[in-house]
């Protein structure tokens, strides 16, 4: 990964010359994979002190570049130049078998979509902010992304894809949205991510005709809610089905310890997704879960590209329900995790903040990608009581002290941990 990020972009501006951009790449990576703003001043003293420091010795850094120089080169790189990385990882795992455990019983795999939030300001813009006009006079800037990330039932990792950032557009005249941004981000990656035979799960905001069609003709199917407030002549027809008893049902029966749980499907083919000659047939389905005193637990109904049988029912509503994962998983965990996900790292006047991000989801990523590759990590990470224990280690433990590789750093900790533990 080193080597991708050095040779994303080799030139060097005038400003500074003593400075590769593959240093302020990966200085900046380096700060967000360990979790330490001052992570690199550190290692500046410790060089000073030792002649040499872990910023060279872990993460290739040959010299390294202040904060405001770092953001100074940065700025000038669109954060598209990362993009091809995230892909590069994500085929990895794919073609080794990583992934089995997120497959569904076809062999797909179920990729979720939101748009989040990670920066706003009344005084710092750039020309990528979103503008929105406050009731006060003022106008509030924002950056936000698209974030996709594999997800599964009963998996609590999820695996980050490229994002595409919901930003200014040249020539266009309306805001940018969410989804137009996905839209977008079909047109990049569905020729790829769709050989995965994956489905596209969304809220009720991609249950939009143009959206569905745009993914279909990509080769994706999809799931998303479906709201009867936003999608009323969808349950004008189910009304009317139900009228006439053609909607199908199903009940199941579980049981978790002492809890026990019925869950009440039902589901129906082929009802309009708006209304119009041209409407999309697609299939509809519901869950009501009860409890064992028979109060209601849940209740939630999706439509898919997916043909719904007694079969498959159970496995699509856990995809579905799968999709606040990356809420939880991923946007929760970037905003409050460590990765510091809405701090103002730089924003620059061009690239900066998205490129900034951009390296926070790629530090996310590898840090998943390590739980799979790395034992000397995964089991670190299992002896240390939490995931911030783990970084509040890892960053003492470089502040002090110069290791000759990430392999030499794990194998460190893992030693002192066992004989603390046993």
């Amino acid at each position: 990964m080193s080597e991708n990020l050095s040779d994303s972009r080799k030139t060097k501006t005038a400003n500074n010359l003593k400075y590769s951009m593959s240093d302020a790449f990966l200085s900046a990576f380096s700060v967000f994979f360990t979790q330490s703003s001052s992570f690199l001043d550190y290692q500046t003293r410790m060089e000073k002190a030792h002649g040499k420091n872990n910023a060279q010795s872990i993460f290739g850094i040959h010299k390294i570049p202040s904060m405001n120089q770092i953001r100074n080169l940065l700025d000038t790189v669109p954060e598209t130049e990362i993009y091809p990385l995230f892909f590069e990882l994500n085929q990895f795992l794919y073609d080794n078998g990583f992934l089995q455990n997120f497959m569904s019983k076809n062999n797909g795999l179920f990729i979720a979509l939101d748009g989040t939030d990670f920066f706003s300001s009344q005084k710092i813009s750039c020309p990528c902010c979103l503008k929105k006009d406050l009731v006060n006079g003022k106008v509030l800037y924002r950056h936000s992304a698209l974030t996709p990330v594999i997800v599964a039932h009963g998996q609590s990792r999820v695996i980050p894809l490229p994002p595409e950032f919901i930003q200014a557009q040249d020539g266009a005249e309306k805001q940018d949205c969410e989804i137009n941004a996905a839209k977008r981000w079909l047109d990049n990656w569905g020729k790829y991510y769709s050989l995965w035979q994956a489905t596209l799960l969304g809220d009720d905001l991609f249950a939009h005709q143009p959206f569905f069609e745009k993914a279909i003709a990509q080769g994706f199917d999809i799931i998303t809610s479906c709201k009867p407030n936003s999608h009323q002549t969808t349950h004008e027809w189910l009304s009317e089905f139900e009228q006439m008893n053609k909607i199908q049902s199903l009940q199941t029966h579980h049981k978790h310890g002492k809890q026990r749980t019925t869950r009440h499907y039902r589901y129906m083919n082929q009802v309009p997704l708006r209304d119009g000659n041209d409407a999309l047939m697609v299939n509809w389905f519901e869950l009501v879960e009860i409890d064992g005193q028979g109060k209601q637990k849940y209740k939630n109904s999706w439509i898919t590209t997916h043909k719904i049988t007694e079969k498959n029912l159970a496995e699509l509503t856990d995809a579905a329900r799968a999709r606040w994962k990356i809420e939880n998983e991923n946007n929760n965990i970037l905003k409050n995790n460590g990765y510091h996900f809405e701090h103002n790292f730089g924003h620059g006047k061009q690239h900066l903040s998205n490129l900034l991000a951009t390296l926070i989801l790629l530090a996310y990523l590898t840090h998943t990608m390590l739980e799979y590759l790395d034992e000397t990590y995964e089991k670190v990470r299992l002896l240390c009581p939490s995931r911030r224990t783990f970084f509040e280690q890892l960053r003492t433990l470089m502040q002090y002290l110069v290791f000759d590789s990430w392999q030499h750093l794990t194998d460190f900790m893992l030693e002192a941990l066992s004989r603390r533990n046993s």
